[in-house]
C-alpha cells in the first residue's frame, strides 16, 4: 500500500522527539506539508531544521496557545486536515504509592496527555467540519486499556481518558467527514523516562517482557508512525473510533 499525502496540512504535537518526531518525519516523507510542535523549544527547533519543517514552540496545556497554534497554522497554510498528537507523556514521574500522590502530580499528567489534546482538536474541529475531510490520530498508550507498567496512577488514568476522547470526537466529527482514532504503542525506548523505566526492570525483568510479547523484541518509534501514517491515509476513511494497539502482541 503506497500512501501519499501530497496537499495535506499535517499538525504534530510532541514533535521534539520520539514517537513524534518519527511522525513528523512519516508524514513528510509521504508528501505532506508538516507542521512540529512541542512544549521543548530547542528539541522542536532542531526537529525542524532536520525536516525542513515550520517548528512551533508552545504548552499545549494551555488552551488559548493550542488555538493560537491551529490560528497560525491556519493563516499560513489556508488549511489543515491532520492532526498528530503525541504530546504528553510521564513528565519525569515515576510510580508511588497511592498515598503518596499529590494533586500537582495527577494534574500535570492530566494537562500534558489529555488537556492538550483535547484542546487542539476543539481550535481545529470547526475547520474541519467545514471543510469536510480530516484526521486525528491520538497516540495513547497500552496503559490506557490496562493498568500502566510503571505503576504511575495518573498516567494510566489520563490515557484511558484519553481513548475516551477519542471516542467521544470520532462520533462528533464523523458525520462531518473527519476519523479520530488512536494508537496504543508499547515500550518504546525513545526517551530517558523510557529508558530509566526499561534499565528498571534489570536483565530478567527485561527477558520477561521480551517474553510476553509475540515478536519477542521492543518496538520502534517508526512502527508508531507507520500506524499513525496508515490511519490518516484516504485508505483507513472507514475506521474511526478505534485504538489500535501496537504492542508486538503483548500477552
Amino acid at each position: 500500500m503506497d500512501i501519499r499525502l501530497e496537499g495535506r496540512v499535517v499538525l504534530v504535537t510532541g514533535a521534539a522527539q520520539g514517537i513524534g518526531r518519527a511522525m513528523a518525519r512519516a508524514f513528510a516523507q509521504a508528501g505532506a506539508r508538516v507542521h512540529l510542535a512541542d512544549l521543548d523549544r530547542e528539541g522542536v527547533a532542531a526537529a525542524g531544521r532536520d525536516l525542513g519543517a515550520p517548528a512551533h514552540a508552545a504548552d499545549l496545556a494551555d488552551r488559548a496557545a493550542a488555538h493560537a497554534l491551529v490560528a497560525e497554522v491556519l493563516a499560513r497554510e489556508g488549511r489543515l486536515d491532520v492532526l498528530a498528537l503525541a504530546a504528553g507523556g510521564v513528565r519525569g514521574q515515576v510510580g508511588r504509592p497511592i498515598e503518596e500522590i499529590t494533586e500537582e502530580a495527577w494534574r500535570a499528567l492530566f494537562e500534558a496527555n489529555v488537556d492538550a489534546a483535547f484542546w487542539i482538536a476543539q481550535a481545529a474541529g470547526p475547520h474541519l467540519r467545514q471543510a469536510g475531510w480530516g484526521r486525528i490520530v491520538a497516540i495513547a498508550s497500552g496503559a490506557g486499556l490496562r493498568p500502566s507498567l510503571t505503576g504511575i496512577q495518573a498516567y494510566a488514568a489520563a490515557k484511558h481518558a484519553l481513548i475516551g476522547v477519542v471516542r467521544q470526537l470520532s462520533w462528533e466529527l464523523g458525520p462531518h467527514g473527519t476519523t479520530v482514532n488512536g494508537v496504543a504503542p508499547g515500550l518504546i525506548l525513545t526517551n530517558p523516562a523510557t529508558h530509566a523505566q526499561w534499565a528498571a526492570y534489570g536483565e530478567a525483568g527485561q527477558q520477561r517482557v521480551l517474553e510476553s510479547l509475540h515478536t519477542r523484541r521492543l518496538g520502534r518509534a517508526e512502527d508508531i508512525a507507520a500506524a499513525a501514517l496508515f490511519l490518516a491515509s484516504e485508505q483507513a476513511g472507514w475506521i474511526t473510533g478505534q485504538v489500535l494497539a501496537v504492542d508486538g502482541g503483548r500477552l
